[in-house]
């Protein structure tokens, strides 16, 4: 179902139309509406399949990178993980009217802070259709309209998306305007999002650093930061053998295209000839190429020598930069130097450096003894996710339905009046 609408800004202001309707949907509704679109999705398999199947040839041919690909890849199994995830969101608790905050004040004026939606979510992102449901989803269950921008290389796998859903929400007379896409309308389109202020509540950037800075920089709608992940991994003097390998070879291996992949593994000296070896060996066998310092080089089997712009870089896929540090000192400090602020984890059996890790580094995510890979929204629960915000305002980490809640207060009263 194509919107008659004719330019970017007229879908938005139907966008924001919507959302006024959208945003009094009661618990059953929106749960239903969400219901219906995972059965839309399943039934348009085909169609979602060769649209993207059309995306991921044009992809090849014009050099989109082997992660991006992978990104990009809806085969049927992952539609039917969409449609699942589109399930979970269902049967989530409403975040909209929850009792943040009561009082009553001494002239008997009582205050209540409740949740409430934003209004009119928007969306830029590239190559990452799952993106196109988690977010409509979620917009849509926390009472929002959504406007996305899903990029040139996956424009047919969108639209198909795009079609379902709102033919879903056609069917359950429910406005079909409050998802929009603003695709077919290319840069111009997503200049026109980042300027609609007034229209867009609030703007979510998903992708490379290079489109959320651009984001971030050229946004007069106010921007959720999502961020690049340089993650890392410490290995402390005490990381038993097993878990280091295991966690490791999971962080970097399961799925290398992903923000919450391994990019740097920090290994404390004294546990360096145990631990390095071992590590090292099975990345090798996962065909990971290691970049190493001069002490990880002299310990391991084909690792290529690390330059410094290995600890900044965000593979993406199977590479992984790592370093011998003198102390959890040391450690911390090269944390504080190259992270993204996105995730990183310590690999320890002493309770006292768990402790100084968690308390010490300022990421989104913390973690100590398990895969930096559960840095995400479905594995915490929240049934998919927005993004995940690397910065400290309003939301930070993986972003699920309350992060798409403002708040008003409610005063009820009876005559008073100021002195």
């Amino acid at each position: 179902m194509t919107t008659t609408a004719t330019t970017a800004r007229e879908r938005m202001l139907l966008a924001k139309s919507a959302a006024r309707t959208i945003g009094l949907l009661s618990d059953a509704e929106k749960h239903d509406a969400l219901l219906a679109i995972a059965r839309a999705i399943e039934d348009a398999t085909p169609a979602i399949v060769a649209a993207n199947r059309e995306d991921l040839d044009r992809g090849r041919e014009t050099g989109l990178s082997a992660a991006l690909q992978d990104r990009l890849r809806l085969d049927e199994p992952r539609v039917a993980a969409l449609a699942a995830a589109v399930r979970d969101i269902a049967d989530l608790p409403d975040p909209v009217g929850r009792v943040l905050d009561e009082r009553t004040l001494p002239n008997g004026v009582e205050l209540t802070k409740v949740s409430v939606p934003f209004g009119v979510v928007g969306s830029i992102y590239e190559a990452r259709p799952n993106v196109t449901v988690d977010i409509a989803a979620l917009a849509l269950r926390s009472g929002n309209a959504v406007v996305l921008r899903g990029g040139s290389a996956a424009e047919l796998t969108n639209a198909a998306l795009v079609h379902a859903m709102r033919l879903a929400l056609s069917a359950e007379g429910i406005d079909p305007e409050a998802i929009q896409t603003v695709d077919d309308f290319g840069r111009d389109g997503a200049r026109e999002l980042m300027h609609a202020r007034g229209i867009v509540d609030v703007l979510v950037p998903r992708g490379s650093a290079q489109l959320i800075e651009t984001v971030v920089t050229e946004s007069s709608v106010p921007v959720i930061e999502t961020g690049a992940g340089v993650v890392h991994i410490v290995l402390d003097e005490s990381a038993p053998l097993e878990w280091a390998r295991e966690i490791v070879v999971n962080a970097k291996v399961q799925r290398p295209s992903v923000c919450n992949s391994v990019e740097t593994v920090l290994i404390h000296r004294a546990a360096a000839e145990r631990l390095v070896p071992p590590v090292v060996a099975a990345l090798n066998e996962q065909g990971v190429t290691v970049h190493g310092d001069p002490e990880i080089v002299r310990l391991g089997d084909a690792v290529v020598p690390a330059t410094e712009e290995d600890w900044s870089t965000e593979y993406l896929s199977l590479d992984v930069a790592m370093r011998v540090v003198d102390d959890l000192d040391d450690a911390l400090e090269h944390i504080r130097r190259y992270s993204t602020h996105h995730t990183e984890s310590i690999i320890t059996q002493d309770a006292a450096n768990t402790e100084r890790f968690l308390a010490e580094v300022d990421s989104a995510v913390v973690m100590a003894n398990t895969s930096t890979r559960f840095t995400d929204g479905g594995e915490f629960g929240f049934g998919a996710e927005v993004g995940i915000s690397t910065q400290k305002l309003h939301a930070r980490g993986p972003m699920g339905l309350a992060e798409l809640t403002s708040t008003k207060w409610l005063a009820r009263g009876f005559g008073q009046v100021r002195h």
